[in-house]
């Protein structure tokens, strides 16, 4: 069974204006075109994927703050986004985000749902591009925490429940969170700017029917639950 991937990231009661929002948006969406030509152009969601062809959106900061002032928001400080790119409904991509919530219950995030198959996914579906992707969530939204792996994978390790953070293939911590400990090899530990750090569990596609890349998650997973960097996220610091 050929597995699908997300990236996401999450933070948590971070109010921010429509501005603030539109800014970063931007900020992301142009880092995300330089990971791969697959990501640069962009329509608002619809009933069908013909529909949503016929919507062509451009991720500027002007174009967010326009899109923010016609939604229903889930709550009065909240700035989303429903993003699709692709040529055909088998082979898109989507981007999903809620921005500028002061709720200490219901993070806010992005979430990248990359290509499922043919040629793109396997182009991007890479620890490589997976990297990169979480590094432009990183720089772009200053979340506290992110991932990409599989659903598969997800739903192996927390066993239907929903816990803030765990381990995936590739992971980032914010600064906020604490110094990622050593790790085994083949594990990878990058910095992100003064922003955080990357951790990629494998070189190679992760996947949750290898039961060496799940043995690797556990042992890893071990280490930074010791280090304090798999708590549940907390509201962000003020001041």
């Amino acid at each position: 069974m050929r597995e699908t991937y997300y990236v996401g990231s999450y933070w948590l009661a971070r109010p921010e204006s429509a501005e603030a929002c539109a800014q970063r948006a931007e900020r992301f969406f142009h880092l995300l075109g330089r990971c791969d030509p697959a990501w640069t152009r962009w329509c608002k969601t619809a009933s069908s994927f013909e529909e949503a062809l016929k919507r062509p959106f451009t991720p500027t900061a002007e174009s967010f703050q326009e899109l923010f002032g016609h939604q229903e928001k889930r709550g009065d400080d909240e700035f989303s986004f429903h993003l699709w790119t692709g040529d055909s409904q088998e082979e898109m991509s989507g981007v999903d985000g809620a921005c500028g919530s002061s709720d200490a219950l219901l993070p806010s995030n992005c979430v990248l749902r990359p290509h499922k198959g043919g040629p793109i996914a396997d182009r991007v579906l890479t620890a490589p591009v997976m990297a990169e992707v979480l590094c432009a969530m990183a720089l772009a939204w200053d979340p506290e925490w992110g991932v990409a792996t599989s659903y598969e994978h997800q739903e192996l390790i927390t066993k239907g429940a929903s816990p803030d953070t765990f381990v995936g293939w590739v992971m980032y911590f914010s600064r906020l969170r604490g110094t990622v400990p050593p790790l085994p090899v083949p594990v990878r530990i990058e910095p992100v700017e003064d922003k955080g750090t990357l951790v990629i569990l494998t070189p190679e596609r992760f996947t949750a029917s290898t039961p060496e890349h799940v043995e690797l998650a556990t042992r890893v997973h071990e280490l930074l639950d010791r280090a304090g960097l798999l708590r549940s996220l907390q509201p962000w610091p003020t001041g």
